[in-house]
């Protein structure tokens, strides 16, 4: 029964029979089962892992859900709330339909099993392929019907919701445009290499930072959390005064405005414009909103693992030295509440900004980069380096493809143990002084370490005086040797190390060495 306002009699019947009235449309409305948007139509379910479904529906209403033959039952908590764990562990290929029946029946078509991926980060993840390099290709090629995206919608909230908004698309030329690119690339390479369909969640939003992705109970318990909340904390003292906050709004948009003409007639990098307000307990970057509005509505979504392109936002904040602790924390969360230590790798930041002058040019860019070379010591993580990739005028670098497929072959060696990948360019793995010489030994060599150009560049060396110059480097099979004539007692050695560094260390695969330090030098 569905009562509508335009259906009422002319002659208003009394107010009890009124309440009468909206109570039974209201149980109307709570006597159907429903399902949160990712268990809908073209889903993609976890190959070999337990399935956790649930809903809501009336308090105490029995609910049955069927997926390949299972069934299970249960009842909805005083709440309404329900879910189910499917013991049966569904194989790759199989294509099934969910059925959830109550006091009405719903039914999910079009569900496949293979692997699941949540990407999520910040705007080079959210960056759509028809931002990439090659769109009109990438979209005539795009006919991979097994590989789905949901994507969920931008929603930053100050307390963790339950449902989201978003939809199960299948990737087409008419929809690849608007899909995650780092995402796409990323799927496509394990779905051409697994040959088994892939399901891939992006939860992104530009323009945001680390800690708004974590949920507060984890962060807060940090003793560092005072330094990067202060701010908002003095945000959030005063009440929200919106007609004030539209119009500094307006000013900062006439000065953006003049500095796009200035940076264009210059021929630099066009500044990024001005946010519009919002109450700083809505704002995407205060901590936790995004976990709150992206992330805890699918918690619990059986996913493979899941790929992280940030970063950019924390490398201008003043606590950057502390982004190694956050991601580390943020990842841990995430486990947590999956109940999985679930697969984790990320992008490192790309080249960016004017070429490297100095032989070390220390920037927040330089110290993100290093927190998560450092955060590999969190088991089962990996990182994409991706010198080479960049853009010095654009922080959002049209090569995608290129992202994609070195996340890609991270996961192919790491998780899914196909040995034949290469899972990483080199890494740092110790060094010692041997008289006027650092020898640094590497791994992730696959087949050898090599040079891009004859000379081996981009290494720095430094005395006790902590003077860095470009230093004299030569490859020994797994090592690196590093001297300079002017330092004869050497005690530190850093590569690669600026925004957009001088490098040229490889491996056999062709993937660039990380830039690193040997020093801990503040």
């Amino acid at each position: 029964m569905k009562t509508h306002i335009s259906a009422l009699p002319r002659s208003l019947p009394s107010l009890p029979v009124l309440a009468c009235l909206f109570a039974l449309a209201l149980h109307s409305a709570l006597a159907d089962v429903r399902l949160p948007a990712i268990f809908s139509d073209h889903m993609v379910l976890q190959q070999n892992a337990a399935i956790k479904i649930w809903g809501w529906a009336d308090p105490l209403e029995t609910v049955v859900v069927s997926l390949g033959g299972q069934v299970l039952g249960t009842a909805a908590d005083k709440d309404g709330r329900w879910e189910v764990k499917l013991a049966k562990k569904f194989k790759a290929g199989d294509k099934l339909a969910l059925v959830v029946k109550g006091k009405n029946t719903l039914t999910v078509n079009d569900v496949l099993v293979g692997e699941v991926w949540l990407c999520s980060g910040q705007s080079n993840m959210a960056m759509t392929v028809d931002r990439s390099k090659d769109f009109d290709n990438e979209k005539a090629h795009a006919n991979f019907p097994k590989i789905r995206m949901f994507t969920v919608e931008r929603n930053p909230q100050p307390t963790p919701q339950a449902e989201c908004r978003g939809k199960w698309e299948i990737c087409s030329a008419a929809t690849v445009g608007h899909f995650s690119a780092a995402g796409y690339f990323f799927g496509r390479d394990l779905h051409q290499q697994l040959r088994v369909p892939v399901g891939l969640i992006n939860s992104s939003y530009g323009g945001t930072a680390v800690e708004a992705w974590t949920s507060m109970d984890a962060q807060a318990k940090l003793p560092e959390y005072k330094t990067i909340s202060e701010p908002w904390n003095k945000l959030t003292a005063q009440p929200w005064n919106e007609k004030t906050a539209l119009a500094n709004y307006e000013k900062q948009v006439a000065a953006w405005k003049e500095n796009v003409k200035k940076a264009k007639a210059a021929s630099k990098a066009v500044p990024r414009g001005p946010q519009k307000p919002v109450d700083p307990r809505f704002n995407q970057n205060h901590p936790a909103t995004l976990y709150n509005g992206m992330i805890a509505p699918i918690v619990g979504y059986a996913i493979r693992g899941a790929i992280w392109y940030q970063g950019e936002s924390n490398a201008g904040k003043p606590f950057a030295n502390l982004y190694g602790l956050q991601l580390a924390t943020m990842i841990k969360d995430w486990r947590t509440r999956w109940g999985s230590e679930f697969a984790f790798a990320w992008v490192q930041l790309p080249d960016f900004k004017a070429p490297q002058k100095e032989p070390v040019e220390n920037t927040g860019w330089t110290t993100v980069r290093e927190e998560m070379l450092k955060t590999l010591k969190v088991p089962h993580t990996g990182m994409a380096i991706t010198l080479g990739l960049g853009e010095e005028k654009d922080i959002h670098p049209k090569n995608k493809q290129e992202v994609g497929h070195r996340l890609a072959l991270w996961a192919l060696d790491d998780v899914y143990e196909r040995e034949q990948f290469p899972g990483s360019g080199p890494l740092p793995a110790g060094h010692r002084t041997r008289g006027s010489e650092i020898i640094i030994s590497f791994k992730e060599t696959s087949g050898g370490l090599r040079a891009t150009d004859k000379a081996l560049k981009g290494f720095a060396i430094a005395g006790a005086d902590k003077k860095f110059v470009w230093a004299n480097a030569r490859i020994e099979g797994d090592k690196v040797i590093v001297s300079h004539p002017a330092v004869p007692k050497p005690a530190a050695v850093r590569y690669a190390w600026a925004d957009n560094p001088v490098w040229s260390l490889i491996n056999g695969a062709g993937l660039p060495a990380t830039p690193f330090r040997t020093d801990d030098w503040k």
